[in-house]
């Protein structure tokens, strides 16, 4: 029986998210506005003064990534091999420094007052809250059986805040009708 409605021999193809979608047009229409701002500077101030500060800000980026790139690893060597003081190891968003550095050494205006920005450390702590709570937030929804679900079950938090790594296996998730299994032997540590 025929319905009347045409139908595609091809399958169906998945919706393409809004990021794929937009990602693109603000890129491109952040190039254009990057472009804009250094050739309004250029006409204010001159070409050779734009050409100094794309080369500092280059400069002054790579020195940001230079320098948080030698604080995360002294930051792992810390955590690896302790000292007798038993301080932990201090700093935190050597990520968004590095980002910061990487913002500086594109060329252009907007680029890089939003690295000097993420230099700043308390909008560094407000960016790392903000993404935190994106990512949990994502995590939280993501579908069972997905990247992101096998992601958050490994997660657990201490009562002191520290994350612990590690998977529950639960016996009734992974029980068998083919063998019951007897008591467990106890643990020894």
């Amino acid at each position: 029986m025929t319905t009347g409605a045409p139908t595609s021999s091809r399958p169906a193809q998945p919706r393409r998210s809004r990021l794929r979608t937009f990602l693109p047009l603000g890129v491109a229409a952040w190039l254009v506005l990057e472009i804009w701002l250094l050739t309004l500077v250029a006409d204010a101030a001159g070409g050779f003064t734009v050409f100094l500060l794309l080369v500092a800000g280059f400069v002054l980026g790579a020195a940001v990534i230079k320098r948080a790139g030698r604080r995360a690893f002294r930051n792992l060597g810390e955590t690896l091999h302790p000292r007798q003081t038993g301080a932990a190891p201090t700093g935190g968003g050597n990520g968004l420094m590095m980002l910061g550095g990487l913002l500086l050494m594109l060329p252009g205006m907007i680029s890089d007052v939003l690295g000097l920005l993420l230099l700043i450390p308390a909008v560094q702590k407000l960016a790392s809250r903000s993404v935190e709570r994106t990512i949990d937030r994502r995590l939280r929804r993501a579908p069972l059986g997905s990247f992101g679900d096998a992601f958050q079950r490994v997660r657990f938090h201490r009562g002191d805040g520290k994350v612990v790594q590690g998977e529950v296996l639960r016996d009734d998730e992974h029980e068998s009708d083919e063998a019951p299994r007897g008591p467990r032997p106890p643990l020894s540590r």
